[in-house]
């Protein structure tokens, strides 16, 4: 039937896994599976192992192929590959679906268990640099990625059948533990992963191997995700694409994350929902009036000037409404844009004395009075002198931090002497 002769081996024990004998129908195995399976169950307080085991035999003997083979050959025939292989489906998954997903009234929870073994899988976390034109328009951005995905072809099961069978190196745990001698009476358990079935707990014929993923249960997808940046978008703030990350067998999918990183902008600076921009000032702008063209983060051209006879202080902001950044969630409502005037003074020896006199013809009078020539006779003339005060201070602790090193030196001998003294 196979094209080689199978040896015979031991065939009766799934028969006696289930009770039933080997002439028995496929309305008895379902019987027998029933009434141990639900007795065996771990929510109902059962033991798993027996409940693994009534699972695979149910398995194998309601597939009349699998039936015929293991009737003939015995275990053996189906862990070497033959008609399909010999089952290793979860016994959760073959629970549920005997039941058609409704044991849960039986044992007043709808299957929360099965839930429970499936584990969580990692988020992935991406950094996504973006302008503040970005955040202020809003844009789309189009991802290339990789990631893992189920096999389509044997839908995450590692093998043409869809079965695998336990690795007997751990036994199913995926692990193994090792143990040596570290001194007479003393011995060392170490654990580490199975190297036979890398940590699944479970092993797949050669001829059984999916020939798309080669057994190993994923394969790789690249896939183009467009990321929707929302006008109003902050630093930091997460963009969620549920499920996307990568999947594994019995695992529930993680989701693929991107946390905005905002760049640093030449003209204009960010706080919440306003901005700020920086604005240099000649000293003849500042008291005489200004006009300046700005261009905004959308492309406008915003006209700021000052009020006729306004004088601009120095470090003085002004703010324009409703042009800062919009409100996420709420874009037609904006911040604030504030600007920062910096008035720079022209350096010294500009005005001669000539325009000394004039310029001071019309500026405010010079505050307070003035002191007598008496008063300046006995006065002494001092100088004034350029100074950088960052510099000036930093000389001075490090002036400060030598003298006490030098004190600290001029100590030590007096110790030594005294200390000879004693003696």
């Amino acid at each position: 039937m196979f094209g080689r002769g199978a040896r015979r081996s031991e065939n009766s024990k799934y028969y006696e896994v289930l009770g039933v004998p080997k002439n028995s129908s496929q309305d008895e195995l379902k019987k027998a599976y029933r009434k141990a399976a639900i007795k065996n169950h771990p929510d109902k307080g059962g033991d798993p192992e027996k409940f693994k085991e009534l699972a695979h035999a149910y398995e194998v003997l309601s597939d009349p192929e699998k039936r015929e083979i293991y009737d003939q050959y015995g275990e053996d025939a189906l862990n070497e590959g033959m008609g399909g292989g010999g089952g290793g489906h979860s016994p959760f998954d073959i629970f549920e679906s005997f039941f058609g997903g409704g044991f849960g009234g039986a044992f007043g929870g709808g299957g929360s268990f099965r839930g429970s073994r499936k584990k969580q899988g990692e988020n992935a976390v991406h950094a996504l640099r973006v302008s503040l034109e970005d955040l202020y328009n809003g844009t789309t951005k189009k991802l290339s990625l990789s990631r893992n995905i189920l096999c389509p072809k044997c839908k995450g099961k590692g093998s043409k059948s869809g079965a695998s069978g336990t690795c007997y190196g751990c036994q199913g745990t995926g692990m193994r533990v090792t143990t040596r001698q570290i001194a007479p009476g003393m011995i060392q358990q170490m654990q580490h992963v199975c190297p036979e079935c890398r940590g699944s707990g479970e092993v797949i014929s050669e001829r059984d191997r999916c020939t798309q993923c080669k057994g190993k249960k994923i394969t790789q997808e690249k896939k183009v995700l467009e990321v929707n940046v929302e006008k109003g978008m902050q630093h930091g703030q997460k963009i969620v694409f549920d499920g996307e990350a990568d999947e594994a067998p019995d695992t529930i999918t993680g989701d693929i994350i991107f946390i905005l990183q905002q760049k640093d902008h030449s003209k204009f600076r960010r706080k919440s929902d306003d901005l700020y921009a920086e604005h240099n000032l000649s000293l003849t702008e500042a008291l005489c009036g200004f006009q300046f063209v700005l261009t905004h983060l959308d492309g406008r051209l915003l006209l700021i000037k000052s009020s006729p006879g306004e004088v601009i202080k120095p470090d003085q902001y002004k703010a324009i409404n409703d042009e800062g950044m919009p409100h996420y969630g709420r874009p037609f409502i904006k911040g604030r844009l504030y600007i920062h005037f910096n008035v720079e003074f022209p350096e010294s020896g500009f005005l001669t004395p000539e325009k000394c006199r004039i310029l001071e013809s019309v500026l405010p009078p010079r505050p307070g009075k003035r002191a007598s020539d008496m008063e300046l006779n006995n006065c002494e003339e001092t100088t004034l002198h350029d100074v950088n005060m960052e510099e000036e201070m930093r000389q001075k602790e490090q002036r400060r931090r030598q003298e006490a090193y030098d004190m600290d030196d001029d100590d030590e001998p007096n110790v030594h002497r005294m200390a000879c003294n004693q003696q």
